[in-house]
Parts: structure tokens; C-alpha cells; sequence
């Protein structure tokens, strides 16, 4: 996709206009923030523009260049011949940069793993999962926090969500949703027998209080005593809670804290988080064609990777990539060349379907 010279000009003049209001010291409170956060975003792109526009120009001027030393014209056409290798790859990173971005990917992001069928199987791959990604997160220097956990009786998990806050948490973690398929011979196993198991993974970006406003009249708070697992307290004070949003008829349930108030807190961010998803959900079915050209759908009942222990294998069937090196993914480091592949592959799609 080659991008006209008008375009990168008015690139360039854009960051200018931007950069003369930040240090004119006249912008106050939300709108310094608003033009910093514009600056932000387009440094970037404006940079590789600039590059491309220099290589575009000294590519014309030397192009032009009539000398009649033959050792000049020679070292003019080596350098002709270097800027013709190197633009194109400098054009593709600006269209690159040019791709519409998701709002939310540098977002922090809830992280939602549910066993799903395969019984203690499931409950013990999700826990693996979920010790992948907080390696993961640990690697890109995240921080992970459990918001609540529903434990299985054999020590995995039937449900563990999670907050993950830090630089472009949803922008590498946003192809992981989907359900995740597990093929080893559980440690239950007398006979040796290769079980399948699976767990769904929920990626959603979390909003602030200004993206998701919350009446405190659309809710219904119920508090109750907290009961299952989990130690002395149990069953004995009223400090779990759920939270009924009325127009949607989302339920939250929280009663992993010992305070209510911590609990009400969580359960707050859990329901924030789900509400802007379905927010997004909606705004995206109207641009249901453009999301066509991605990677993943987003489709939760998706079966987007299987992780196969007996070949020491994982395939993500959306991109056909298979790494036989199955520890290294679960132990975290290794999972980083899946989502990089993912990205690549995403970016390629949409840059074919910008082209077309």
C-alpha cells in the first residue's frame, strides 16, 4: 500500500499543529490530557512518515543527479539501488502503523478461564492456563491480580478471574479468548488412555468509570453469607455479595474477600468490565464485515488451540502454527512467539483487506 505524499504531509503538519499547542503552555486539565494523549499516537507514525518522505525525496534527487564523473554516477546508482531495497520495507511499517488501532489495546484486561468438559481433567488444565498466562504477564513485566477463584476438589480451578494491568495487556492477550483444548493422559489414568479436556478463555478489556457510567438505580444488591471453601470465616458473616444490573440483567456474584466493602468493589469492576464488553459487542456487530478480516472472531465457543502433551505440541488451528516445544509455552516465555505470530498474521489480514 503506497501512501501519497499529500497524506504523509499532512502527517507531518498534524504532529506540528499538536506539538506547538503542548509548548504553548495555554491547555489545562482535560484538554492537555486529550492533546497529549493525540501527540501520543501519532509520534509514532509520524516519525516512519518522515523517514518515508526522506527516502522518497533523496530517491528524486539522486534519480536527478547528471554528474559526469563515472565514480560518482557509480556510487549514486549503489546508493539508488540500497533506498529502492530499503523503502519498501519502511512503506510496509508505515502502513502498519497507519492501521486503525482497537481503543482499548493498551488497556489492562480481565482474564476469565472456565474448565469446561473433561471433569477434573478440565479444572486441572484450566489452573495450568492460568499458570501460563501469570508467567506470561510476569515476562512483559504485568501485574497479576485474582479477583475470585472457584477451586475443583483435585487442586485445579472451575473458575478463576483475574485483573492483568500493564502496557498493552489487550493488545497481546485479546487473541486468547476462546476454547483451549488439552490432550494427555490425566495422572488418574491406570490404563495410560489419552484424554481431550478443554477450558474457555475470556480476554476483556477493562474500562474506566468515564467509558462505563453506572446508575446506582439500575442495581440490586444482595448480601449474604459466603459458603464453600475458604477458611474460618465462612458462613460466618454476611460479606458476600451479589449484584444485579437491572436493564441488562447481568449477575455478579463476589465473596472471595472477608469485607463486604472489598467484595461490592470487585463485584463493581467484574460487572464495569462485562458491560463494556457487551458495549463493544454491540458496536462492533455494525462493523461485523471488518471483523471478518481478523484473526480470531472473538467467538468464546471457538476452539482456537490444542495443546497436545504426548507429542509435546501446541497448534493454533486459526493460523496453522504448530511449536512442538508445549513446556516452554505452559512455563510462559515460550508463549510470546504464538501471540507474535497472531499479531503478525492479524496485521496481514487487515493490511490485505485495507489494499483491496
Amino acid at each position: 500500500m503506497s501512501i501519497s505524499e499529500h497524506r504523509l504531509q499532512q502527517l507531518a503538519g498534524r504532529l506540528a499543529e499538536l506539538e506547538a499547542r503542548l509548548a504553548s503552555g495555554t491547555l489545562e486539565g482535560d484538554a492537555f490530557v486529550a492533546v497529549s494523549r493525540d501527540y501520543a499516537e501519532l509520534e509514532p507514525v509520524a516519525r516512519v512518515a518522515s523517514e518515508v518522505l526522506a527516502m522518497r525525496a533523496e530517491l528524486e534527487s539522486l534519480a536527478a543527479l547528471s554528474d559526469p564523473d563515472p565514480e560518482m554516477r557509480a556510487l549514486a546508482e549503489e546508493e539508488i539501488a540500497r533506498i529502492k531495497a530499503e523503502l519498501p520495507e519502511a512503506e510496509r511499517r508505515l502502513s502498519l502503523a497507519m492501521l486503525p488501532r482497537d481503543a482499548a489495546d493498551q488497556r489492562p484486561a480481565m482474564l476469565e478461564i472456565r474448565a469446561g468438559t473433561g471433569g477434573d481433567e478440565a479444572g486441572l488444565f484450566a489452573a495450568d492456563l492460568y499458570r501460563m498466562y501469570e508467567r506470561y504477564a510476569a515476562e512483559q513485566g504485568w501485574r497479576v491480580e485474582m479477583i475470585s477463584a472457584s477451586a475443583s476438589d483435585v487442586g485445579g480451578f472451575k473458575e478463576v478471574v483475574a485483573n492483568v494491568a500493564g502496557t498493552g495487556v489487550f493488545a497481546k492477550l485479546k487473541f486468547e479468548s476462546g476454547v483451549h483444548r488439552v490432550q494427555r493422559v490425566p495422572v488418574t489414568e491406570s490404563g495410560g488412555r489419552i484424554h481431550t479436556s478443554a477450558a474457555t478463555v475470556a480476554v476483556l478489556p477493562e474500562p474506566t468509570e468515564v467509558d462505563v457510567q453506572i446508575n446506582d438505580g439500575d442495581l440490586k444488591i444482595d448480601i449474604y453469607r459466603a459458603s464453600g471453601a475458604g477458611g474460618q470465616h465462612v458462613n460466618t458473616t454476611d460479606s458476600a455479595v451479589r449484584i444485579t444490573h437491572l436493564p441488562t440483567g447481568l449477575v455478579v456474584i463476589q465473596q472471595d474477600q472477608r469485607s463486604q466493602h472489598k467484595n461490592k468493589d470487585k463485584a463493581m469492576q467484574v460487572l464495569r468490565t462485562r458491560l463494556y464488553e457487551k458495549m463493544r459487542d454491540e458496536a462492533q456487530g455494525a462493523e461485523a464485515e471488518a471483523r471478518k478480516a481478523m484473526v480470531g472472531s472473538g467467538d468464546r465457543s471457538e476452539r482456537i488451540r490444542t495443546y497436545n502433551f504426548p507429542q509435546g505440541r501446541v497448534t493454533d488451528h486459526r493460523i496453522n502454527l504448530t511449536l512442538h516445544r508445549l513446556p516452554e509455552i505452559l512455563e510462559g516465555p515460550g508463549l510470546a512467539e504464538m501471540i507474535d505470530a497472531l499479531i503478525a498474521e492479524d496485521e496481514a489480514k487487515r493490511l490485505a483487506a485495507m489494499d483491496g
